[in-house]
């Protein structure tokens, strides 16, 4: 296992290094404008290098996952129009459209429906029926751009990735379900290059970024393991509601955005300086600072989801603690200039309102 892990992470850098030369050839990079604050054009390969490496790795043992050439199809259709997006600028509408597709091939071949929430709010389970397959695509449309939305600093994204496939992994591995457990470790261990060259480590000059092209192949990845986890009839290995634990702080992070931009009267899908990286960036935070806290925050909130799991703590108070949590959490974003001026009194800081936000 050492040794399929070792080769498994020198591919993904092998590939990470040979694709940067093939994206300044072609012209997948990014450059610095308007919201991306970075020095020179970065290549946008972290995707394209984990998925290659990921179905190089389930091509050669395709037993280790259920619909492997399912799978692999999807997560190589999400890495193409994700890297045509990263060079063209797609619309929303073509993104929504494919995502939309691969949702239903997914329900369709592979039979990966969220047929049941679980006992969510402590009087049975709720069961989706006839609802189930439209309510799985907007899940799986949700997941994938919470993470495609929460790439904002570097290092970031694969932090996050990183959280969830590492406590999902533990989970299915103490259920008996080690081949997708290893792919969970495999996951991780293919993050780890990216990871190191997103932030700089082996030298600024080879820098590259994740692109839409991995982080949705990233949350396509992970909702097809929830769902796979969650939905077994008579064999779930997770309950439903531990699935919001696992990615509680991409799916927060991007719902209380969407509502705060729709009440404000701008589109859900577009782009600005809102997330939560911005405000701990203007709290005062370095983006080290805010990359170990909001890494830190989601394992504390993934662990949560483990021990709930684990001690079987009943699905409505995991529910209700989740909401609990979230409605904190929008209440804080919507009022962030109070807050963030109400810190800055309490620690001192230089005083600044914060009313707008810059661009």
């Amino acid at each position: 296992m050492f040794i399929d892990l070792l080769l498994t992470f020198f591919i993904a850098f092998a590939v990470l290094f040979l694709m940067r030369k093939v994206a300044r050839n072609v012209g997948l990079v990014d450059k610095p404008s308007g919201r991306k604050m970075h020095t020179g054009n970065i290549p946008l390969v972290g995707g394209v290098a984990i998925c290659i490496t990921i179905v190089n790795y389930i091509y050669t043992h395709p037993n280790m996952i259920n619909h492997a050439n399912l799978y692999m199809c999807c997560i190589i259709g999400l890495t193409i129009i994700g890297a045509l997006d990263d060079r063209f600028d797609l619309s929303v509408k073509i993104r929504m459209a494919v995502q939309a597709f691969i949702s239903f091939a997914m329900i369709y071949y592979a039979g990966a429906n969220l047929h049941t929430l679980g006992n969510l709010i402590g009087f049975g389970n709720i069961d989706l029926g006839y609802l189930s397959t439209v309510i799985t695509i907007f899940a799986v449309i949700g997941c994938i751009n919470a993470f495609n939305m929460v790439d904002g600093i570097d290092g970031l994204l694969g932090g996050l990735s990183v959280v969830t496939f590492a406590s999902l992994g533990i989970l299915l591995s103490l259920v008996g379900e080690e081949s997708l457990s290893y792919l969970c470790l495999l996951l991780v261990v293919c993050m780890i290059p990216y990871i190191v060259m997103n932030l700089g480590l082996v030298g600024r000059e080879r820098k590259v970024f994740m692109g839409d092209a991995g982080s949705m192949m990233i949350g396509f990845t992970v909702i097809w393991l929830l769902i796979g986890a969650s939905q077994t009839p008579g064999n779930a290995m997770i309950r439903p509601v531990t699935a919001l634990w696992l990615i509680a702080v991409p799916l927060m992070d991007m719902v209380a955005i969407m509502i705060r931009r729709v009440k404000q009267g701008k589109s859900p899908f577009k782009p600005d300086r809102e997330h939560l990286h911005h405000i701990c960036q203007r709290l005062g935070c370095s983006p080290t600072q805010t990359l170990i806290l909001i890494c830190s925050i989601a394992a504390v909130f993934a662990g949560i989801g483990v021990i709930g799991e684990v001690f079987l703590i009943p699905e409505f108070l995991m529910f209700y603690g989740f909401v609990i949590l979230f409605t904190a959490y929008l209440l804080v974003l919507i009022n962030y200039c109070t807050v963030m001026n109400f810190f800055r009194r309490k620690l001192d800081l230089p005083e600044k309102k914060y009313s707008t936000l810059s661009k």
